[in-house]
């Protein structure tokens, strides 16, 4: 049984393009193919992204909710953008590296809270970011501990 053939690449390309900042494009051409909600594009050495991706880094909450009513997997960055709190701290408590694992273009997860402009979004991630900034310090300050001293061999009287 055959599957659907794949998207071509120049159609992925100009999708998550214009994911950026052309909604009505967008709305286009997920309407002419549907399997793009999911599409991601290489930008080249290892950049991926999708169209959600590109909507959430540019704050574009438009484009992202027509994608995620699409179909469009919802990720961390999307969900601090759309100031999905619930979510963000849910992945945090399951990976705490996903806090600093930066998303496409290496944009971190507090950029994209702030490009969707909540508050408490934005409070929440940069007190996380300060409290392991903090922590890091701090065992970087603390002394090493030292070995523990052998005891010391007990001579035999003959």
């Amino acid at each position: 049984m055959a599957g659907p053939l794949p998207l071509p690449n120049v159609v992925v390309g100009e999708f998550v393009g214009k994911a950026h900042n052309d909604l009505m494009r967008v709305t286009e051409m997920i309407t002419q193919y549907p399997t793009l909600a999911n599409a991601t594009y290489d930008w080249g050495n290892g950049d991926f992204e999708t169209a959600l991706g590109a909507a959430a880094h540019m704050g574009r909450k438009d484009i992202a909710e027509l994608l995620l009513a699409r179909g469009a997997r919802i990720c961390i960055f999307a969900a601090a953008m759309l100031g999905k709190i619930d979510i963000v701290k849910a992945i945090i408590r399951d990976d705490a590296s996903a806090l600093t694992r930066p998303g496409p273009h290496n944009i971190s997860l507090l950029d994209h809270a702030k490009a969707g402009g909540n508050k408490d979004m934005i409070a929440y991630v940069s007190g996380l970011l300060k409290a392991a900034s903090g922590s890091a310090r701090s065992a970087k300050k603390a002394p090493k501990a030292k070995p523990a001293k052998k005891p010391a061999k007990k001579s035999k009287k003959r």
